[in-house]
């Protein structure tokens, strides 16, 4: 239960840095000027999937996705496989770049988060 709460905090705290990631996401020959009020309306809908490879901040595949279940409020929470270790998070901390879900963290940054919660429980 500590292990869901504080992966949940993490959570929390990586989707707060998620819009400007998928604001680099965005393609190179995109439209800009009169088009800021598209770019400045919430990042595209992920789709995220069983299997579906997690990258992290580097690029670097750090695991799959083993496991989506619904959450709270209409969203859904997503376990990623990452070795031995896995943890839970919700989907809104994911962007999807081409077909891989990608995570606002290091594979460092992850282990040690991991880590920190399972010596509070």
């Amino acid at each position: 239960m500590r292990f869901t709460l504080a992966m949940g905090a993490a959570a929390l705290a990586l989707s707060a840095a998620l819009p400007a990631l998928a604001q680099s996401a965005e393609p190179a020959g995109a439209a800009t000027g009169s088009s800021t009020a598209t770019s400045a309306s919430a990042p595209a809908a992920t789709s995220l999937s069983v299997g579906q490879p997690v990258k992290d901040k580097t690029g670097a595949v750090i695991g799959s996705i083993a496991e989506l279940k619904p959450g709270a409020g209409g969203s859904q929470t997503a376990t990623v496989k990452m070795g031995e270790q896995s943890f839970a998070i919700g989907s809104e901390s994911f962007v999807v770049q081409n077909g891989a879900a990608v995570i606002n963290a290091t594979q460092a940054e992850l282990k040690a988060m991991i880590s920190k919660a399972g010596q509070a429980g």
